[in-house]
């Protein structure tokens, strides 16, 4: 076996890799999309962090206000949220659809693997219908064989404006 065929072994794993983790992501905004919240709950790692920032990307969560700033409990808590049926900005649903694109594998770090994509949303509610642009960033970790969010981090376009409800964000 040549240095060539070794770099081919390379890069058909790594592709094989990527198209896991695009797999993935695709998956996670589908469950999204569907308001199937239990699965999309699952995906979650325990110790997950996830973060839609306010007025920029780059301000300390910690500091600053965040849209959304949530440990694993509080995602969990979100969802026994809003199967009481409670949620009134969810009645009725909104109709979503995410388009999840130029999905980049930045490389891997002690806590899993860092990804970053960009993400389109469409929603349509009776107050009217919204696009919804970001670039997600991601930290992803292999559990049982099986791809987890540890971190997710939504950097809206437009989060440094004023922005309209966004009662889709569970």
């Amino acid at each position: 076996m040549g240095a060539s065929d070794n770099l081919m072994t390379a890069d058909l794993a790594d592709l094989v890799r990527h198209h896991g983790i695009a797999q993935f992501l695709y998956r996670e905004a589908r469950l999204q999309d569907e308001h199937r919240f239990d699965e999309w709950e699952a995906l979650w790692t325990d110790d997950a962090l996830y973060w839609v920032p306010a007025n920029g990307e780059d301000i300390d969560p910690e500091r600053d206000m965040s849209i959304l700033y949530d440990n694993r409990s509080r995602i969990a808590l979100r969802i026994r949220q809003y199967h009481t049926g409670k949620r009134y900005s969810q009645l009725p649903q909104s109709h979503l659809r995410r388009v999840i694109g130029n999905i980049e594998v930045l490389g891997d770090e002690e806590g899993g693997t860092r990804v970053a994509a960009n993400m389109l949303l469409y929603e349509s509610h009776r107050r009217g219908q919204i696009m919804w642009a970001a670039r997600n960033e991601y930290l992803l970790r292999q559990v049982d064989g099986q791809w987890r969010l540890a971190f997710k981090k939504v950097a809206l376009v437009n989060n440094d404006a004023a922005l309209t409800t966004m009662a889709f964000l569970i």
